[in-house]
């Protein structure tokens, strides 16, 4: 086992004023995985634009100004960051695109889509099996099993 070793001793970090962390468990329970890199930094800007309690109010058109992104890609980001259960959103009003953000508490694991899509694969082909079993007994005299 390596020993701990600090690089710069004399230029360590200070909490003063301002601070924002971003939960080690966004690696540890995979989500660095299944996140875009447009998720990502979507995400970094929000954790660090928030209040004690997670929350940050900034109008989608700062928001993407601040991140280099498109408002069809924020719209992406942000509905992928609230499936995945990473933030909150929140609108002032049905017609409006701004609202109340949340980070939320990182306490389940990721998705795992791939795992996902080939259940919904398997799904899909076992109906159609059922489906085509069904047609090619419905009509003859053979004995066909449920």
């Amino acid at each position: 086992m390596r020993k701990y070793h600090i690089p710069q001793h004399q230029k360590l970090r200070k909490i003063e004023n301002s601070f924002a962390w971003i939960d080690h468990r966004l690696i540890r329970n995979g989500f660095l995985q299944v996140m875009t890199h447009k998720d990502l930094v979507l995400y970094l800007f929000l954790v660090l634009a928030a209040d004690r309690n997670g929350v940050s109010f900034y109008r989608k058109e700062k928001i993407c100004d601040a991140v280099n992104l498109e408002f069809g890609q924020f719209e992406i980001a942000r509905d992928r960051l609230v499936n995945l259960k990473l933030i909150a959103f929140e609108g002032y009003s049905v017609f409006s695109p701004n609202g109340y953000y949340q980070v939320l508490p990182i306490e389940n694991k990721a998705p795992n889509f791939a795992s996902e899509i080939m259940q919904n694969v398997a799904k899909q082909l076992s109906n159609k099996w059922n489906l085509l079993d069904s047609k090619n007994c419905s009509g003859s005299k053979r004995r066909c099993s449920p």
